[in-house]
């Protein structure tokens, strides 16, 4: 989705990435407060193995069986829905400690392609491990049920916003999801670099290309944000663009 510049990636990663004295890093869901320390041990020495995905690269497809989960370590994905007839849609954008490979939980097979927006590292955690060690320990279990409710709730919110926000509406709300979710990280919640094309936001929002940059063009004139060499964007009023999400202007 976005970045950050690197020096700010780096300490971002080191507080989501939680490392244990051995250097193995436990994935996001196993830091938090309360949790069996035995359980965490094991969750770090599960997710050990990191895999690196190219730019342009496919993690996994559309309908692959489900082997692993995948915590994003480094760089940024998108995942994307394919019919029949070809034709594609962005379903959602990953950062840095977010999980790859929730939507087959259910069926058993990946809903969605899996594909790097630049250079990027996973951490690999094979599912049945997983499971077996999420059933040994209950605390680690809730914090990933806790995880997963917040996915769904944040879908949910998305699909709101498609339903009934216009194009400043549905830009202003996925800039502040992204920023809320980098500053949970650690990240700056102003500063971003889009990582992404203007046409996979307007795939993602259920916008037109012409649209998507005619609407940025006009918060920029607006003086709500600041757009440098194209991607790099400085957020100067987020409260007006919380105005655009309820609908009440600016």
């Amino acid at each position: 989705m976005v970045s950050m510049a690197r020096p700010s990636t780096q300490s971002g990663s080191a507080a989501a990435g939680g490392a244990q004295g051995d250097g193995a890093r436990v994935p996001l869901f196993g830091v938090a407060a309360g949790l069996d320390p035995d359980g965490v041990e094991r969750l770090g020495k599960l997710a050990a193995e990191r895999r690196v995905v190219a730019r342009g690269a496919l993690l996994f497809r559309q309908g692959d069986p489900l082997g692993a989960l995948y915590e994003v370590h480094a760089g940024f994905f998108k995942s994307c829905v394919s019919d029949e007839q070809g034709r594609s849609q962005v379903t959602g954008f990953h950062l840095s400690g977010e999980l790859l490979g929730l939507d087959a939980l259910g069926s058993g097979q990946h809903g969605a392609d899996a594909q790097a927006l630049e250079d990027s590292v996973v951490c690999v955690m094979p599912f049945e491990p997983l499971n077996e060690l999420l059933r040994d320990f209950a605390s680690l279990q809730h914090e990933f049920h806790r995880l997963m409710s917040r996915e769904i709730t944040r879908d949910q919110s998305m699909m709101l916003v498609l339903g009934t926000l216009n194009a400043e509406g549905r830009i202003a709300a996925f800039l502040l999801d992204l920023t809320q979710r980098l500053q949970a990280r650690g990240f700056s919640a102003t500063a971003l670099v889009l990582r992404m094309t203007r046409e996979e936001i307007g795939s993602y929002l259920g916008l037109q290309l012409e649209t998507v940059s005619r609407t940025f063009s006009k918060l920029q004139r607006d003086g709500v944000l600041e757009i440098r060499r194209n991607r790099e964007l400085e957020l100067r009023h987020p409260e007006a663009l919380q105005r655009l999400v309820q609908g009440t202007g600016r």
